[in-house]
């Protein structure tokens, strides 16, 4: 290359150009991998990330007859949507269950608050179970189940969790399946004040998982795996003028959007297969709980 001080006038002002041209452009971004958002914190030495057809980085999570595993975010979120595409342990999954929730750092029990979604695994051919559950100040017992309308182990889906100051909102496909909602002025209790992480595992629960512990987990099967991939965090964005969702007033109907009322009451109609809020034996003697009368 020639030096600056043999060129000619016109040369070095295409050279000063294109070295300002070059200055000012977008630095451009890492790319974003999931061990980046994510960290294996115990289980099996079998799970593992790759990269899915070259360009999709994904976490395969392993259940063997020495571990179940699990992982967890790097970073923790006060209100804010969270995102997961996830396919699930195909074939004969009895007895398995995999896992995606939102909880805190280590706390006291009576201040740990939490929000889950398990998948349950059935005998080949069987529907997969999707059971949810709310935790508040270490009090769950909030439990939906429904069953869900396609094969989650054929492809990934994206399994989601909403929360705001008004909501928690669970998503299938962008489909609300279930909203819990915050009523403080009748003593619902509701998750308001302490960031929360997202965790993830695969492990054995044939005592229960399956057709209430009637069908084991065939351990011929194994390993299980269970795989995760495209991790995303939306931050809770409040309505023009507040600085943020926890000063959003509390009768706002700024949240209300973020719900498809009509869609949750079908899915609701057509795919549920157990409300704790219907469950007239389980609650005969000290009776319902109060959200019960309020929950969406």
């Amino acid at each position: 290359m020639a030096s600056p001080s043999s060129l000619s006038s016109c040369q070095r002002r295409i050279l000063v150009l294109a070295l300002l041209a070059l200055a000012m452009a977008p630095a451009r971004k890492a790319a974003a991998y999931l061990y980046d958002d994510l960290k294996l914190t115990w289980g099996s030495g079998c799970s593992y990330f790759y990269m899915d057809g070259g360009d999709v980085d994904t976490l395969a999570l392993c259940l063997d007859r020495s571990s179940g595993s699990g992982f967890s975010s790097n970073g923790s979120y006060l209100y804010a949507r969270y995102d997961m595409d996830i396919k699930l342990v195909a074939n004969d999954s009895a007895g398995t269950v995999a896992t995606f929730y939102l909880m805190p750092d280590d706390v006291p029990w009576e201040y740990h608050d939490e929000v889950d979604m398990e998948f349950l695994g059935n005998a080949t051919g069987e529907p997969y179970t999707l059971h949810t559950n709310v935790y508040v100040n270490g009090a769950g017992g909030r439990e939906q189940q429904f069953q869900l309308w396609f094969d989650p182990t054929e492809d990934y889906h994206t399994y989601s969790i909403e929360w705001n100051p008004k909501y928690i909102i669970f998503l299938v496909d962008d489909t609300p399946i279930r909203a819990y909602r915050n009523d403080r002025a009748r003593g619902v209790s509701f998750p308001t004040w302490q960031s929360m992480r997202v965790e993830g595992s695969l492990w054995d629960a044939e005592e229960w998982a399956t057709q209430g512990g009637r069908v084991k987990t065939d351990w011929a099967q194994a390993p299980f795996y269970a795989y995760y991939r495209n991790f995303r965090v939306t931050p809770c964005v409040p309505s023009p003028g507040v600085a943020w969702c926890g000063d959003e007033p509390p009768e706002s109907a700024w949240f209300d959007q973020r719900l498809d009322a009509a869609a949750l009451q079908r899915v609701q109609a057509e795919n549920m297969i157990y409300d704790y809020c219907v469950d007239q034996k389980r609650f005969k003697d000290t009776g319902f709980p109060v959200e019960c009368s309020t929950t969406a």
